[in-house]
């Protein structure tokens, strides 16, 4: 059986994919001894990490932690904030704004999710108070705050969760050197051409602009958008998805920071498009997601650089794309990952976790040099079923819209849906219920947040919510409510907690 092991990996591309590849399989696999394995990890000098990757989702802390990094030494070294949540501007409809928090609404009652019970109340009582406030996250976002939750048995104190915001170019390069302590190999170098095993269509090698050879068992493509492997080699075929989401180009750039130091992310929607603000230490990153059929790139530009919170620095940096998928992310002996695998724009900060989930099942899914066909095929299954939940809840971003102030908007509020999706705004408007399609992806507070922010509203509920005394149910929701603010009235400011913790050097 040990003869078979992988002897040697060669990882195309660096950038956040790419290390974020070789830190996990450097400290998983010996680089000596009868099973011992290199990592090689090609990357050319030229290339930037794409922008629009700066903010997360919380089970980034989750890979950070399987590393065993330091969170005061990461957060420090790529001048990260905390982020609690996003905060939608004029999405729905212009003027109105609502909150993402991460985190639940708090305990079921009598085996039913909060929000079905504030559903009644709010339906009965029109002044109620907001859903958010029985989420901790939000309301520690609305108030500035921050401390990570503690710990202990569940209350106002950890019904929270986190994520972060961080330059992915300090993070890249962070696992870097982390990868390269554990052995890593880094070849710096254009890959001009694939070669693959006539016997078997496997890649054989890839040859660089200089001439070298560089040689492989296997081959995880991290070359971008290109796909230069996956798709240039492979043949993998891609997923077209502009359909539902239209969306197909970006402009990214960076301002100076700007006070107060939010501890969450804005997104703010626009007539062709939407704007995201991401808040760093050192500085702010922005950019504009936008369909190219609504406004000139040039118009693009000047609405971004109009919407900045701070001074610009430099000009904004375009990026073309087509949002979707390769039909098959793992082909004989290549692994894509990151825009090698697929696209989905970056309104609920998806991208990393994307490359997070891939790398977590390729070391799942690990092969030898037989490479069994049912490892591809279920890493393929997971893939294609992350992608297409991910999918579905951003398009449904654009389609819950009561906007009607621009071609792109009309068109979102009429277009066709997934089947998934269509199935999913069925059963909340019809009876209140939310519907998964992958416990991977976002979870039910998501999508009530969503919903609810959106202006979804259920035409009736689920019947043994009716069952409980309205006055009991009335008090249980003041007395959470009340804990709460007391709460986070306590905390500390984001701004402070960074000064105080984790203040990074000057860049």
């Amino acid at each position: 059986m040990n003869e078979r092991h992988i002897r040697r990996i060669v990882i195309v591309g660096g950038g956040t994919a790419g290390w974020m590849a070789a830190a996990p399989l450097s400290q998983r696999l010996p680089r000596q001894g009868p099973m011992g394995c290199e990592i090689v990890l090609v990357e050319a000098p030229d290339i930037a990490t794409v922008g629009v990757g700066e903010a997360t989702i919380p089970p980034i802390r989750v890979f950070n932690d399987l590393l065993g990094l330091d969170n005061t030494e990461f957060t420090k070294r790529t001048q990260g904030t905390y982020k609690l949540g996003i905060e939608f501007r004029n999405w729905g409809r212009i003027g109105h704004r609502f909150f993402h928090g991460f985190g639940d609404f708090g305990p079921p009652i009598q085996n039913r999710a909060p929000y079905q019970h504030w559903l009644r109340l709010s339906a009965k009582h029109p002044d109620f108070p907001s859903y958010e406030d029985w989420s901790t996250s939000s309301v520690m976002a609305r108030h500035m705050k921050f401390t990570p939750p503690l710990a202990g048995p569940r209350s106002a104190h950890n019904a929270y969760s986190y994520a972060y915001q961080f330059d992915a170019s300090l993070y890249a390069g962070y696992l870097r050197e982390y990868a390269m302590a554990r052995g890593v190999q880094r070849e710096l170098g254009t890959v001009v051409d694939v070669e693959l095993r006539p016997e078997d269509g496997f890649v054989a090698a890839v040859r660089m602009a200089d001439g070298r050879r560089i040689e492989g068992d296997l081959f995880i493509d991290c070359s971008g958008f290109r796909g230069l492997l996956i798709e240039g080699a492979m043949k993998a075929g891609y997923e077209d998805w502009r359909k539902w989401l239209p969306c197909d180009r970006a402009l990214a750039v960076s301002s100076e920071r700007t006070e107060p130091l939010r501890p969450y992310t804005t997104s703010t929607a626009h007539a062709p498009g939407w704007q995201w603000t991401i808040p760093l230490q050192h500085r702010t990153g922005s950019g504009l997601v936008y369909n190219s059929d609504c406004i000139s790139d040039d118009e693009a530009s000047a609405l971004l650089v109009a919407n900045l919170e701070g001074k610009p620095q430099g000009v904004p940096n375009p990026l073309r794309f087509v949002t979707g998928r390769r039909k098959r992310a793992w082909v004989k002996n290549v692994v894509a990952l990151g825009l090698a695998a697929g696209f989905v724009e970056p309104l609920e900060s998806t991208s990393i976790h994307i490359i997070m989930s891939g790398v977590g099942w390729l070391v799942e899914y690990f092969p030898d040099r037989d490479f069994h066909p049912s490892l591809a095929a279920e890493f393929n299954r997971q893939h294609a079923e992350q992608f297409e939940s991910t999918r579905d809840f951003i398009a449904m971003h654009y389609h819950l819209t009561q906007r009607d102030d621009s071609e792109l908007w009309r068109y979102c509020a009429n277009m066709k849906l997934p089947e998934t999706l269509a199935h999913q705004i069925d059963m909340f408007r019809g009876t209140g219920r939310v519907v998964l399609h992958h416990q991977a992806g976002f979870l039910e507070p998501s999508w009530v947040s969503m919903y609810l922010g959106l202006g979804l509203r259920p035409d009736r509920l689920a019947p043994f919510v009716q069952h409980v005394d309205e006055q009991a149910l009335l008090a249980h929701f003041m007395r959470v409510r009340q804990a709460i603010a007391g709460t986070v009235a306590e905390m500390p400011g984001h701004a402070a907690y960074i000064e105080r913790h984790v203040k990074a050097d000057p860049p």
